[in-house]
């Protein structure tokens, strides 16, 4: 061996080139994929939900012009006027099928049964189905408002 100091014959460590950040590790494709799946996903569900809660926005604002506007005084046409609207909320919810062959009696249960209540058939709802078709209408109308603001704000499966 020759004579000299070996550690002077090593050569200095070589570093690796710096990673790049293109391309990204897979872990980042996968959160980036993962991430355009939900905002797509949450986007379509909240912008389904905000199409199908304006029929109940509009009805509410129909219900409110109704309670404000008073119609004159006359029951009969306040009466008319909220059983059309609560038929347009109810045809929009369950489909024509389901609604527009009830009258009388069977539309008032038809309103109990998707509101969850009684006081279509036994309470001041009853002037929605048997008092359209007498000569004198006496309508409560403010338990009517109350109780047709109820059902609207129920959920219903559309």
């Amino acid at each position: 061996m020759t004579g000299g100091d070996p550690l002077a014959q090593l050569r200095d460590i070589h570093l690796p080139e710096p990673v790049g950040w293109w391309p990204p590790a897979p872990g980042w494709w996968l959160a980036g994929i993962l991430f355009l799946l939900v905002a797509v996903t949450g986007g379509r569900y909240l912008l389904r939900r905000l199409r199908n809660g304006r029929y109940r926005r509009e009805a509410g604002r129909e219900l409110r012009r109704l309670a404000e506007n008073r119609v004159g005084g006359d029951d009969r046409q306040f009466v008319e006027e909220l059983a059309i609207l609560l038929r347009r909320v109810a045809i929009h919810a369950y489909g024509r099928e389901a609604v527009a062959r009830l009258s009388g009696r069977s539309w008032l249960a038809f309103l109990d049964r998707k509101g969850d209540t009684d006081q279509f058939t036994n309470g001041p709802g009853r002037v929605l189905g048997e008092g359209l078709y007498r000569a004198e209408i006496e309508a409560e109308r403010d338990r009517l408002i109350t109780l047709v603001e109820k059902w609207l704000g129920r959920r219903h499966p559309c």
